[in-house]
């Protein structure tokens, strides 16, 4: 019974980074088609979905204290009459305000879910065990990316309005509900009532981890977010090619995630760090480069798969700070990838708008590479202590 118990939440943990993940890939697939709906510009759009992003943001840094509060089975339960609410209201609005609110309760909802996902993993799993089940976690977020650009396009392709999306991104929540309900949280209560009592010291490896979680998050969406309009625009590529770019990508993702999660025990995770920051910086610089739309879907698959495991790496390395890692600790580093995922169009909406989308590509890739230097900093800080 502990068994199947401990299996229902590690699914709950999957379904949350799946729910989350759908909410940030599929941004890009409809920017155009609700932004027609509205009567905005692409850029003005961008700016609209940042309130999904600053609502993911808020419920993270929340959280930390929240979960002291409210039982996590509240939170879940909770969460899904607020996702009926939201979407209800997508489906229903008609002015970009009202639309702009309900993407605020998603990104509340999605980030609220993504923490305690986090959190149930970290206190079911240790060590090596540890590092493996949260990449597998966070492979659904890859398989989200993967599936639901497939269904947006055929749902735009057989003419169905965009909100259809956020209808099936649903579904993935009421999955979470219906296990919530039927399975025991009390250990990981009794976790959070011990952990209270124990006061963590965090290194400097802690903050230069969680400053490297922000530029590679905020580089990839960066990048992943624009391709849709950079392969129209620029390599004048249909809508149905766009999305099966898009979909490689996190299709790579997704495998590359299963593929490191077998045998990132038998490698130091630090030097693992540099390895794949410096392999991902430099495909993304081939693929900028590339004019060739085929050579571009190898590179783009390859890229997929080197950095699936980055930001699961950083958030190990961060929970391997200390003995026994709290909701604070892993929710800061969750806080700093949100911060990236939260400035993605505000940082990337000017620059397409005055430099272009061939620039802001390139700005995605210097990312990248000041998060391999970051890498570079962050092991001879663990061996040689440079930073006490």
């Amino acid at each position: 019974m502990k068994d199947i118990n401990r299996i229902g939440l590690t699914w709950i943990s999957f379904l949350s980074y799946a729910f989350t993940g759908a909410l940030v890939v599929v941004t890009g697939m409809i920017m155009g088609n609700i932004s027609d709906y509205f009567h905005l510009s692409v850029s003005q759009m961008s700016n609209t979905f940042t309130f999904l992003n600053a609502g993911i943001l808020i419920s993270i840094f929340i959280n930390s204290w929240l979960i002291e509060i409210i039982s996590l089975k509240k939170q879940l339960l909770f969460g899904f009459i607020l996702t009926i609410i939201a979407i209800i209201g997508i489906v229903f609005c008609n002015s970009i305000f009202l639309f702009s609110i309900n993407m605020f309760i998603l990104g509340l909802v999605s980030g609220i879910t993504m923490s305690i996902g986090t959190f149930i993993i970290t206190h079911l799993y240790s060590g090596s065990k540890r590092g493996s089940q949260l990449l597998l976690t966070d492979s659904f977020f890859s398989m989200s990316g993967m599936i639901f650009p497939i269904i947006t396009a055929y749902l735009l392709e057989k003419k169905f309005f965009w909100y259809w999306t956020y209808v099936c991104i649903g579904a993935i929540y009421l999955l979470i509900f219906l296990l919530t309900i039927n399975l025991n949280f009390l250990k990981l209560k009794t976790d959070i009532k011990n952990i209270k009592e124990v006061k963590e010291k965090w290194n400097c490896n802690v903050f230069l981890l969680s400053i490297a979680a922000l530029l590679y998050i905020l580089g990839q969406l960066g990048f992943i977010s624009w391709i849709p309009q950079y392969a129209t625009e620029i390599m004048s590529v249909d809508i149905k090619k766009t999305g099966s770019l898009v979909s490689s990508f996190w299709m790579s993702y997704m495998i590359g995630m299963w593929f490191f999660s077998f045998i990132i025990k038998f490698f130091n995770l630090y030097r693992m760090f540099i390895c794949l920051t410096s392999i991902s910086t430099i495909l993304m610089y081939f693929f900028i480069h590339s004019a060739n739309f085929l050579n571009q879907q190898y590179i783009i698959v390859s890229l997929g798969f080197f950095s699936s495991a980055i930001y699961t790496i950083i958030i190990t390395l961060a929970s391997l700070q200390t003995k026994k890692p709290s909701p604070k600790l892993i929710n800061f580093i969750l806080l700093f990838g949100t911060i990236g995922t939260l400035l993605t169009f505000i940082v990337t909406g000017p620059i397409v708008e005055k430099k272009g989308l061939y620039i802001t590509l390139i700005s995605s890739n210097i990312l990248y590479a000041i998060v391999f230097f970051l890498s570079i900093l962050i092991y001879f800080n663990q061996k040689y202590r440079i930073f006490k």
